[in-house]
């Protein structure tokens, strides 16, 4: 666009070659000219911030867009009269010297030039660090990748499927890969989805979704899910103890009507997803075992897996996500798993009974260890019995049931009695290990690890499915601004802050669980029965005594710093309790011992997770991480 310039009166007359966009001339009529090249359109790297990123650089558009605005600010402020009537009029034929046109020209050539460089040095420079991170993978844990991965080549052996055209392969179709594969799809991506067995299961663990997992539910576009299933709507817990009882009720005043827990049949709430993604037209779900990953020069092409039929096949995709479940045969080569087994739940059905407390879970604090009762339809209640240790009593040659009947019915609430025998004399008896497992990632170009094949708690609390369909959530905010995922390395390194970003969630479910498992079995100890029955009072307490840890426990509340506190009060209400009204000798050596004790609990359960991503996650670089430039 060419533009008359008027005399200037800023007392500043920056020279010509000040402004990188501006050239000044005269041409053989005796008029001035000035050529503004405004660069606005021309393309730039991205910045794109959500979740809490914040760019961390300024592009190279804005500064130049910054000094061409403080260079020309006095032709446009004193040319007024002028620059507007040539505007209005739009000049379009003026006489122009050819240097002008070969300058212009030679300048835009060269910012084009620029433009390319630099998008050609970042791109090297993001392939470097992909490349370090890939040796570092390669030397420190090759044999770990050799394990359950095998070489990704097409020689002849497995006819290779999807070699384009899928952008996820998904490992599993329990509750993280159904509903990561019908969000991924919502989104755009193709995705693959390979599930062992897609008939309904039957399992006695997920049954329990807190509001908060309700809430990311929502988010998802999947609340309908919990519909026609005869799920049950869940407000809060009963607490029993030495025949007493307390009420904890979900803090849900600010939240709609709708909003509260779920209690349902895993499996009809598995199926519901299932039947939901494989409605999309960007979903193939498919009916396989995977036996391996594919790896290509420390790059996971892909996964190898035997169809229903015994066919051998490869499938590949720029992004593998791993969702198998808690007896994972593929974690060991993205992650290092550190799996215990503190107890096991032996599982019953009980029908046509009536809870104390309708709508709630009931947790009762019996011994050794406690029992649970929630509804998972109209007419049955699930009751959970946590078995100390992995050695269980015999069910065969009822051994187990007569360890239900003689130790667990009399810690049952009257209301159940007869309920619970009925349930152990009809002998459907299942069991579960409990297992906790800390998210302790191997960042992997080409793959990742989602579900309870990253991450396990203890399932007393019922936080599994909350931070599963969290970590999607989070999952889905980071990839959204990419339009393509075929860059692995800087894919990878983009993705660090996955395990940054769900940490708040994640780290406040999984120490609440493991502390309240700690502090809610039987102990011989004094200390520990005393830091027992002070968390059973300080419960009982109300308000925000109450209201605060039932906040933490359904999610509604993702703050560690807030679990650390109301745990540390229980255990100075407990002391407390027994100083007043006089303290003696013993008395305050068993409340010495209490603080340690519940230091132990809580500060190895801690460390597990990180202090550091726990309390300061704004602290590690890769939280302000910004997408990769495509």
């Amino acid at each position: 666009m060419l533009l008359q310039k008027a005399p200037c009166s800023h007392p500043y007359h920056p020279p010509p070659s000040s402004s990188p966009t501006t050239f000044r001339f005269k041409s053989s009529n005796i008029v001035t000219f000035v050529l503004h090249n405004h660069n606005n359109n021309q393309p730039h790297l991205s910045t794109t911030s959500f979740h809490n990123h914040k760019p961390t650089t300024t592009t190279a558009t804005e500064k130049l867009s910054k000094s061409s605005s403080t260079s020309n600010s006095c032709i446009s402020s004193s040319s007024s009269g002028s620059f507007s009537l040539i505007r209005t009029k739009m000049v379009a034929m003026v006489a122009v010297d050819p240097y002008v046109l070969w300058t212009f020209f030679a300048s835009l050539v060269g910012f084009v030039a620029l433009s390319v460089l630099r998008r050609r040095n970042y791109g090297n420079g993001m392939a470097k660090d992909g490349s370090k991170v890939q040796k570092n993978k390669n030397s420190t844990n090759k044999s770990l990748v050799s394990e359950q991965c095998v070489k990704s080549s097409d020689d002849g052996e497995f006819p290779p499927v999807y070699r384009s055209g899928t952008d996820v392969i998904i490992v599993g179709a329990g509750v993280a890969g159904a509903a990561l594969a019908h969000t991924l799809a919502k989104e755009g991506r193709r995705v693959h989805v390979i599930e062992r067995d897609l008939t309904e299961p039957d399992r006695i663990v997920g049954e329990l979704l807190q509001p908060g997992g309700y809430l990311k539910l929502i988010e998802l576009g999947l609340e309908d899910c919990v519909e026609e299933i005869d799920a049950q709507r869940v407000l809060g817990y009963a607490l029993f103890k030495d025949g007493k009882n307390t009420r904890l009720t979900y803090p849900l005043e600010q939240f709609h009507s709708d909003v509260a827990g779920r209690s349902f049949h895993n499996g009809r709430f598995i199926q519901r997803m299932r039947e939901k993604a494989s409605k999309l037209t960007n979903v193939q779900l498919e009916q396989g075992t995977v036996t391996s990953l594919l790896e290509e020069n420390g790059t996971i092409k892909g996964v190898q897996y035997k169809t229903k039929d015994g066919q051998e096949l490869k499938a590949y995709a720029p992004l593998t996500i791993v969702c198998d479940g808690c007896f994972s045969n593929l974690r060991r080569s993205l992650c290092r798993p550190q799996v215990e087994v503190p107890s096991c739940f032996v599982g019953l059905i009980l029908e046509n009974c009536e809870l104390p407390f309708a709508n709630h879970g009931h947790v009762i604090l019996g011994d050794p260890s406690p029992i649970l009762f929630y509804p998972i339809s109209s007419t049955e209640v699930r009751c959970l019995v946590d078995v100390p240790g992995q050695k269980l009593p015999p069910i065969a040659n009822g051994e187990m049931a007569n360890y239900l009947k003689t130790v667990v019915a009399p810690q049952v609430p009257p209301e159940l009695h007869d309920a619970f025998i009925s349930a152990v004399d009809k002998g459907n008896i299942r069991t579960m290990p409990n297992r906790s497992m800390p998210a302790n990632p191997q960042p992997t170009p080409g793959a990742l690890l989602m579900g309870d094949a990253f991450n396990m708690r203890h399932p007393l609390t019922g936080g599994g499915m909350t931070v599963a369909l969290s970590d999607i959530v989070v999952l889905r905010d980071l990839l959204k601004p990419l339009r393509n995922l075929h860059d692995p390395a800087s894919l990878c390194k983009y993705l660090e802050s996955f395990y940054t970003l769900r940490k708040p969630v994640a780290s406040t479910i999984n120490t609440l669980a493991g502390a309240l498992y700690k502090v809610f079995s039987a102990s011989p100890d004094e200390a520990r029965k005393e830091m027992r029955q002070a968390c059973f009072d300080y419960l009982s307490l109300g308000g925000t005594c109450s209201t605060g840890p039932v906040a933490l426990l359904s999610g509604l509340n993702p703050h560690p710093l807030s679990l650390v506190l109301h745990f540390f009060g229980v255990a100075v209400y407990g002391v407390g309790r027994l100083l007043l009204p006089f303290p003696s000798p013993k008395r305050m050596w068993i409340g010495a011992r209490l603080i340690l004790i519940a230091l132990d609990i809580i500060f190895p359960i801690i460390k597990a997770e990180g202090v550091r991503q726990m309390f300061f996650p704004a602290t590690i670089p890769a939280y302000h991480r910004a997408p990769p430039v495509e």
